[in-house]
């Protein structure tokens, strides 16, 4: 399946989640019917798909969807993309940048198509660790690249709203695969994206 974002819902489960975070509403000590909330547990079961529909989507066929034979060899980076994600504990928001790099061996994909892999996996309930694992999976799955690298820096809400409250607070993540397990790429990689690894 490739990448396709969702402009229609499912009525069956858009009127399952309807009726499920209306209750919760209720739960919570309000009134579900007044003004304000009347419409909320619709908006909500949208967005909840909406934020989810990386279920429906294949990484896999995104990368292969723009995949050129190149005699290249040498790093590619997108670095600074955008990422939006629920953690999976405490289905709140963490939000952040990914870099992501690979050394072609043969082939390169589109590099909208890597901005795009993020997506696919960031719109899911994740932990950032298997998020940043996942990404360099796909290209490593997909490509048979020399060698691939990702990086995520990340805000967590479950840390800022609720919990230890702490509003600064950034956690990075790391995977790499082959040529980037090597001392002197890797090093090249970090420069290059302007991140500190310790």
């Amino acid at each position: 399946m490739a990448y396709k974002r969702i402009e229609q819902y499912d009525q069956d489960i858009t009127e399952k989640l309807v009726t499920n975070y209306k209750s919760t509403i209720q739960l919570l000590g309000e009134d579900a019917n007044r003004e304000g909330l009347e419409k909320t547990p619709e908006r909500v079961a949208k967005a909840m798909q909406y934020l989810t529909q990386g279920y429906q989507q294949d990484a896999k066929a995104i990368l292969e969807s723009a995949k050129f034979k190149e005699e290249v060899s040498e790093m590619v980076i997108v670095k600074d993309i955008e990422l939006y994600s629920m953690c999976e504990h405490h289905m709140l928001p963490f939000y952040g940048k990914a870099h992501v790099a690979y050394i072609p061996n043969g082939f390169i994909t589109g590099l909208s198509k890597i901005a795009r892999v993020v997506d696919v996996f960031s719109r899911r309930l994740q932990v950032q660790e298997r998020l940043t694992t996942q990404i360099l999976e796909a290209l490593k799955e997909s490509l048979n690249p020399l060698g691939v690298a990702v990086v995520i820096e990340a805000s967590h809400l479950c840390m800022m709203m609720r919990g230890v409250g702490k509003q600064n607070s950034v956690t990075t993540t790391s995977a790499f695969f082959g040529q980037f397990e090597e001392h002197q790429t890797r090093n090249e990689f970090v420069k290059l994206i302007g991140v500190k690894l310790h």
